[in-house]
């Protein structure tokens, strides 16, 4: 059966998102919807689809992503509630948005809904995200048909959704923590004589090769970690620098700090 999925918030994750279902379903079967239509338009020249408004997408989508900010939500489905209650049976949202539970999309959309709640990291637009979801029982049999489709984004992991706050930080916010780590090494790599592109092309293979060797093994990062460090070599006196740093506290406290904002948001 062809499904209609509709998207209204084509950012940078809906985009990605309306990425790989375009790749997984055609771009037929897609409706762009965007604040900022010129936005809708860019990424319907790229991927296909069509563009049109919010009641558009709410009258002809048998799946409709919900690519807005958490603090935008309620009043973007105030304006569609009335159409979603008529099609409530036939449609299932599929919320981005960090911190609102499935119920809470419900409740703002007039209750009694079919929530799927789900939480991409950027790596998403490569393929190479990482995708966590969960619903409520309304949606449980409308899981199979988003999976697969967000598989063509990367991985998707179904997560209890008392843990997809957590996991969101580890796997949604860290990219920019990482992106700082390779930034900061980058900057180490010129302050001693390479040259920035050179310097951030070495850092990045790094972090790609290293996760692919994680993951390639199954081996602990600590495993890891003594495989590298030879006693009274060079990697050891790094590491020896960031423990009395006391790196591991920082990024403790950067998730914390990313996991109370993400709580905060839902409230």
């Amino acid at each position: 059966m062809k499904h209609t999925f509709g998207f209204i918030g084509t950012g940078n994750m809906g985009g990605a998102i309306a990425r790989a279902v375009a790749s997984w379903g055609g771009a037929d079967s897609i409706l762009l919807a965007n604040r900022t239509t010129e936005k809708a338009q860019s990424l319907a020249d790229d991927i296909g689809g069509a563009v049109c408004d919010n009641e558009t997408v709410a009258r002809q989508s048998d799946f409709i992503f919900l690519g807005v900010k958490p603090q935008m939500m309620a009043e973007m489905l105030s304006g569609i509630k009335d159409i979603l209650q008529e099609r409530k049976g036939e449609i299932t949202l599929v919320s981005m948005a960090a911190g609102l539970t499935c119920d809470r999309i419900s409740q703002m959309a007039g209750g009694d809904m079919a929530v799927i709640r789900i939480m991409p990291n950027t790596p998403v637009a490569i393929g190479k995200g990482v995708i966590l979801y969960c619903s409520n029982d309304t949606a449980a049999d409308k899981e199979p048909i988003v999976a697969e489709a967000l598989g063509y984004g990367g991985l998707a992991d179904k997560v209890d959704e008392s843990l997809i706050d957590i996991g969101t930080v580890v796997m949604g916010c860290a990219p920019a923590f990482a992106a700082l780590f390779a930034d900061s090494l980058a900057k180490g790599g010129e302050a001693n004589g390479l040259d920035r592109e050179k310097a951030i092309l070495y850092a990045s293979k790094m972090m790609e090769g290293t996760a692919a060797l994680m993951q390639a093994t199954g081996k602990e990062p600590s495993q890891l970690i003594k495989e590298v460090c030879s006693p009274g070599g060079s990697t050891i006196k790094g590491v020896e620098a960031l423990m009395a740093s006391d790196f591991e506290r920082i990024v403790k406290e950067a998730v914390e700090a990313s996991y109370k904002r993400t709580v905060e948001l839902g409230r």
